[in-house]
């Protein structure tokens, strides 16, 4: 089992920046790809980052390319998503995600954190 436990969120005003954390607990958390996800008011779950269990290969959704950065902490058992040049679009719940194969299914989330952006 794989526990996630997001923070960082918060209200900001458009142009600023936020950094997101996910803690993994369990035994072999660190080997896990991670994803980091959101969802918006009466929109489906969206796909925003992602990284490999090592921290060396990363993708990101067309919408975050070039604002956002996932990265995973020196234990490999942190994951980071900085958010920067937010737009309001960009207001969601974000939710941590773990993926046991790299696969690009996820078998366990977090509980989320809001994040809103003010224009």
């Amino acid at each position: 089992q794989v526990q996630l436990v997001e923070s960082g969120g918060g209200l900001v005003q458009a142009g600023g920046s936020l950094r997101l954390s996910c803690a993994a607990s369990g035994r072999t958390a660190s080997n896990y790809a991670m994803g980091w996800f959101r969802q918006a008011p009466g929109k489906e779950r969206e796909f925003v980052a992602a990284v490999n269990w090592r921290g060396d290969s990363t993708n990101y959704a067309d919408s975050v390319k070039g604002r956002f950065t996932i990265s995973r902490g020196g234990a490999k058992n942190t994951v980071y998503l900085q958010m920067n040049s937010l737009k309001p679009e960009d207001t969601a719940v974000y939710y941590c995600a773990a993926d046991r194969y790299g696969s690009g299914s996820y078998n366990y989330w977090g509980q989320g954190t809001q994040v809103t952006v003010s224009s």
